[in-house]
């Protein structure tokens, strides 16, 4: 008999904070294993980590990386990048993501 497909996870809720001319903040809110789904960044973006962050990072070809993000650290990334960003952690995680236009 087969393996049964493991359980689809959580959804990440997203709030869109801003949105202008400019830029668009989104705040990202994770229960422990939610994920925001598999996506490609049509913009270069500024993540500010709410809460520290236990990243666990879903990259194309099937690579995983853990990364674990103190509150109150900024970093970006450029246009085109591709993941799926899960909470690999066992507590609540947010972020506000500013997208550059």
């Amino acid at each position: 008999m087969p393996d049964a497909a493991p359980p689809a996870r959580p959804q990440a809720a997203a709030t869109v904070q801003m949105d202008d001319a400019r830029l668009r903040a989104t705040r990202y809110d994770f229960a422990p294993g939610a994920e925001t789904g598999w996506h490609v960044h049509g913009m270069e973006y500024v993540v500010v980590t709410l809460t520290d962050c236990d990243f666990l990072l879903e990259l194309p070809g099937g690579e995983q990386r853990r990364s674990l993000v103190p509150a109150g650290t900024t970093y970006s990334r450029p246009k085109g990048t591709e993941h799926n960003v899960v909470n690999g952690g066992d507590r609540h995680m947010a972020f506000v993501e500013i997208e550059l236009k």
